[in-house]
């Protein structure tokens, strides 16, 4: 354990780049960070966070969310979340409202639950700046209506979580990469599907003061696709397979109705390509939750 909060707390900072699974959708849904026991006297809660992530080429990543959920019945709950992001470097900026993810949680026993959901995007990824497209790394959005599923199990102090997550539209991005660009062409931009395994470790300090270690493997299942300048698509080598994130969630309980929550994320293992641009040196974020 000493070993894994080692990693958790020191691996973030180097300078290596991991999959930025807050912008795909799926490790931001409740159900897929973690099992919580369920609130009994409250049926409402009201989420709002900010976040700041540092990519590659220097572009800082600032973001920010409002979700709200309600529990439906003892055993259904239902959560909408509306995310926005600002990316920008010295030279080149962008922000949009980025993405919907709608959502609902089933409890199936104790200490079983089942996810589903969809993301919705509010642009198309292909926003432009002075009329020339850019590169998915300033796309506030991926541009994909996508499936979300899941199922998260509970054993004592441990939550493992299975999801999958599955674009069933394409975004419509024109971008060519220069010559020797770190970014990928991703014109007509096919992006595959993400694998998410994850697990977490809950420890109580006190009645008020908790953190949870986690463990975050991804695996993009086959290659993503461009469209090259003659018409031909192609395989982009490399941009399938595994990543693995590192978290850690540090939770505060302010009162009955009120609590914080603090996370660091970082990687230790990555993709060869990552043309989505969901690319990340380290993400920190912080919450606030009201019951009701």
């Amino acid at each position: 354990m000493k070993k894994i909060l080692f990693c958790l707390l020191v691996v973030p900072f180097f300078n290596i780049y991991s999959q930025g699974c807050s912008d795909a959708g799926i490790c931001t849904v409740d159900n897929m960070k973690s099992h919580s026991i369920d609130s009994l006297n409250y049926k409402n809660a009201i989420k709002v966070g900010l976040n700041y992530g540092m990519s590659y080429e220097d572009i800082n990543v600032f973001g920010s969310y409002l979700a709200y959920n309600r529990k439906v019945t003892n055993k259904v709950d239902i959560d909408l979340r509306l995310t926005y992001f600002n990316q920008f470097t010295d030279e080149i900026s962008s922000s949009a409202l980025s993405d919907a993810i709608v959502s609902s949680n089933f409890k199936l026993s104790d200490d079983l639950k089942a996810t589903l959901g969809f993301k919705i995007p509010f642009t198309d990824g292909n926003l432009k700046e002075n009329g020339v497209t850019l590169p998915m790394d300033f796309q506030p959005s991926l541009g994909t209506f996508d499936l979300i599923l899941g199922i998260s199990k509970r054993v004592d102090k441990f939550n493992f979580i299975l999801g999958y997550q599955q674009p069933l539209t394409q975004n419509d991005n024109e971008y060519f990469a220069p010559v020797n660009s770190r970014f990928s062409s991703t014109n007509n931009f096919k992006r595959a599907g993400d694998l998410l395994f994850r697990a977490v470790y809950n420890y109580n300090i006190s009645e008020r003061f908790s953190f949870s270690p986690s463990l975050l493997p991804i695996y993009h299942v086959t290659e993503d696709k461009y469209t090259d300048m003659f018409n031909t698509e192609q395989n982009i080598d490399g941009s399938s397979g595994l990543t693995l994130n590192a978290n850690l969630y540090f939770n505060y309980k302010l009162n009955q109705t009120q609590s914080l929550e603090f996370s660091l994320g970082g990687p230790l293992l990555v993709r060869d390509v990552r043309p989505d641009g969901l690319t990340r040196g380290f993400v920190a974020n912080l919450e606030y939750k009201f019951l009701f």
